[in-house]
């Protein structure tokens, strides 16, 4: 009896049941907000904020699609290369029709041919996890070499420029109702994102394969079609991203998205998102995901070096994957 009186107030302590709960992107962000705000005082003002916004929508998106191959047991890191194939092969194909169509039917065109290259990425990986058992680590480790040798091989290692003018203008610095398109397409995709994890059938069914793969296939659950699946949505979305920051820098480039797969795989992470399968929610993955780009622009602001950034970024990821470990041990143990 003594002994339960005296676990009761660890049970009930409430900084522990809001870190089993939510994770550590409460506590990071808080960390983060004041030491930032004390190295410099444009962090916290509306403009720097503002930019922050505009800056993490390529990563949030990146983030969604890196959430469902990890909600489903594994993990993505050819999200970066299926970025860089992306804006290559529809920057090559853009500059290859405008001649010989009008302007917005070739944008068309070299867009899904774009897509079109990373739904083959998608489905490379989803192939070799699903219906071959090849672990997610080497299968996309492998994917991403060879795709970013082919996107280098297609460029010779320079970007392709001359894209028209009218792409950039609307998918990399246009306005619908005042707000940027890039915004407004994150919004898009956040919403349909979060519809399709909290209320449809599919949703459920990648829970279901990443929290236990036996029970949902001897629930009827097609576990090889959801793993398939997610690594496809998962490179349609980064190829998403790659269109939208090749309109951004105007140009094909075979190095876009060089750090992504880490970066997404660290916003996941904070936000929540269990490493072993079936836990995480798309609102915290924004948030996550955000609070990433947040750390970078903090960093920029404090005027720390680019490869101090890279170290300090890596060590969040460790950190991370060490809470994550104990609230999973909080969480099975019931305290």
């Amino acid at each position: 009896m003594q002994a339960d009186r005296q676990a009761t107030p660890t049970r009930d302590n409430p900084i522990r049941r809001l870190f089993i709960k939510v994770g550590v992107l409460p506590f990071f962000l808080a960390v983060a907000l004041v030491l930032f705000t004390a190295l410099s005082p444009r962090f916290l003002s509306a403009e720097n904020l503002m930019n922050v916004a505009r800056q993490s929508v390529y990563l949030v998106l990146v983030s969604l699609g890196q959430m469902l191959a990890l909600i489903s047991g594994g993990f993505d890191l050819s999200v970066g290369t299926a970025i860089a194939v992306t804006s290559v092969v529809s920057a090559l194909a853009m500059t290859t029709f405008v001649g010989a169509m009008p302007v917005w039917a070739a944008i068309l065109l070299g867009c899904l041919v774009g897509l079109a290259a990373a739904l083959l990425i998608g489905l490379v990986n989803g192939v070799g996890i699903a219906y071959f058992d090849v672990s997610p680590f080497i299968m996309t480790l492998g994917v991403s070499s060879v795709g970013a040798g082919l996107a280098l091989f297609l460029t010779g290692g320079v970007p392709v420029s001359d894209l028209p003018p009218e792409f950039g203008d609307a998918f990399g610095f246009g306005r619908l109702w005042g707000v940027p398109v890039p915004v407004l397409v994150a919004l898009v995709c956040i919403a349909v994102m979060w519809v399709v994890m909290a209320r449809m059938g599919f949703g459920i069914r990648i829970y279901a394969v990443g929290g236990n793969i036996k029970a949902a296939h001897l629930s009827a659950i097609n576990t090889r079609r959801v793993l398939l699946m997610a690594y496809v949505l998962c490179a349609l979305i980064a190829a998403l991203t790659g269109l939208l920051l090749t309109a951004r820098v105007e140009s094909g480039d075979a190095t876009l998205g060089g750090n992504t797969a880490l970066e997404s795989i660290a916003a996941c992470v904070i936000a929540g998102v269990s490493l072993r399968g079936g836990i995480g929610r798309v609102e915290n993955v924004v948030l996550g995901a955000f609070f990433i780009v947040l750390v970078q622009n903090g960093m920029n602001l404090a005027q720390i070096s680019s490869y101090m950034q890279m170290v300090l970024l890596g060590l969040l990821l460790i950190l991370a994957v060490i809470l994550d470990q104990v609230r999973f041990r909080m969480i099975m143990s019931g305290k």
